[in-house]
């Protein structure tokens, strides 16, 4: 059976999410792009509602969510809003997803309730991407070296969705250089401990709101019960392996951004007059109109495709860069139309189409840049003979 409906619960959340996005994150978009600050009080509201949890177990707090076409939903609308906000509000689960499907049982009773904890927003971030080391993790530099009782951590993280101000960091690093893949292991880090510096603030084009920052290593101590899923884990290469699943959700991120652009120059060129008639009346915006809105639809239907696949347990890497690429692609495509069609005004910060189209190429490049979208898609083609 194919179904595009959605059930009453996830209309009822999505509904909910988009008041949120609408009423709360919307209005206060240009402050905190502009100010490039994290938004806490906007974080605070929305972990109140539960927005930032709903997708963890309820044994440690979450809202038990596990249905992955819902996680798009309230993604989409969250970013409708304002992309930068919605990744303040969203992005410590890639740590948290980290810990709860690779932690070993210890490593989940401490920390999982701790990013559920009603009272206060507790931050999480993901050090994987290293000045020479993005698309090609293999490349990684950051060491771990066993001492007596556990680790030294030496290295640079680049780039990191609250890099040094995370109360919680799962770190990569590798055990041995000269293993590739084979040597790279994830360590839990706490906020504070000594030898994990607060690199410098990156200053960005586009999700300003979100903050992003360097991570610096210097003989950073950990101990051994530090080491993810534990000593006779692979906790590192299960870590890689469940950043797939966060593709669907960098698609729905780029989708609430084209779906924003799109009903804004809609309603604009139902509005703007030229010629006598409103310029949605012309076939020059009208056919403009037609490509965007096709075009977010398509780009809909493969992220919910991979996100149900991947909730079906079945094999969904091929699908979730196809959904991720695609989105990606469209948000750009259909900012810059919304741009053209609003004309000198899409171009001025007083109206909000250039800070969504700023705010949409990251989609393009982080967890996966879009040609290496492209290179996955060729390999579950070809049978990886690329």
């Amino acid at each position: 059976m194919i179904g595009f409906e959605l059930s009453q619960e996830q209309d009822d959340l999505r509904g909910a999410v988009h008041e949120f996005a609408r009423d709360v994150i919307r209005p206060a978009a240009p402050e905190w792009d502009e100010k490039e600050e994290t938004p806490w009080p906007i974080m605070e509201q929305a972990h109140a509602l539960g927005f930032d949890t709903y997708a963890y177990p309820e044994e440690y707090g979450g809202g038990g969510v596990t249905d992955m076409v819902t996680q798009m939903v309230v993604t989409e609308e969250l970013t409708w809003g304002c992309a930068g906000i919605a990744i303040a509000i969203s992005a410590s689960s890639l740590c948290a997803t980290a810990i709860q499907q690779c932690g070993t049982p210890e490593q989940k009773e401490k920390y999982m309730p701790m990013f559920c904890d009603p009272s206060r927003v507790v931050l999480g971030a993901m050090g994987l991407t290293e000045p020479e080391a993005g698309s090609d993790v293999s490349a990684m530099r950051t060491t771990a070296k066993r001492v007596e009782g556990g680790f030294l951590l030496n290295g640079t993280k680049r780039f990191i969705t609250n890099g040094g101000i995370a109360d919680i960091h799962v770190i990569f690093a590798t055990t041995d250089p000269t293993s590739g893949w084979g040597g790279i292991q994830a360590f839990v880090v706490d906020k504070g401990n000594p030898g994990l510096i607060a690199g410098k603030k990156e200053r960005k084009m586009g999700v300003r709101a979100s903050h992003t920052g360097e991570v610096i290593l210097e003989d950073c101590f950990v101990p051994g019960d530090a080491l993810l899923g534990g000593e006779k884990g692979r906790g590192g290469i299960g870590v890689l392996k469940t950043l797939e699943s966060t593709r669907p959700g960098v698609g729905a991120g780029a989708l609430g951004i084209a779906r924003a652009a799109f009903e804004y120059a809609s309603e604009y060129a139902l509005q703007r007059k030229t010629f006598g008639k409103v310029i949605a009346g012309h076939q020059a915006i009208a056919f403009k109109l037609a490509d965007m809105a096709t075009e977010i639809d398509a780009a809909r239907l493969l992220v919910w495709r991979a996100a149900w696949n991947a909730s079906q347990g079945k094999p969904f890497a091929r699908e979730a860069s196809m959904g991720k690429l695609k989105a990606g692609d469209v948000a750009m495509r259909v900012t810059d139309e919304a741009i053209q069609i609003l004309g000198g005004y899409g171009y001025i910060r007083d109206f909000p189409v250039e800070k969504w189209h700023r705010d949409a190429k990251i989609y393009q490049i982080w967890e996966g840049t879009a040609e290496i979208q492209r290179l996955v898609i060729a390999r579950e083609l070809t049978g990886r003979a690329l």
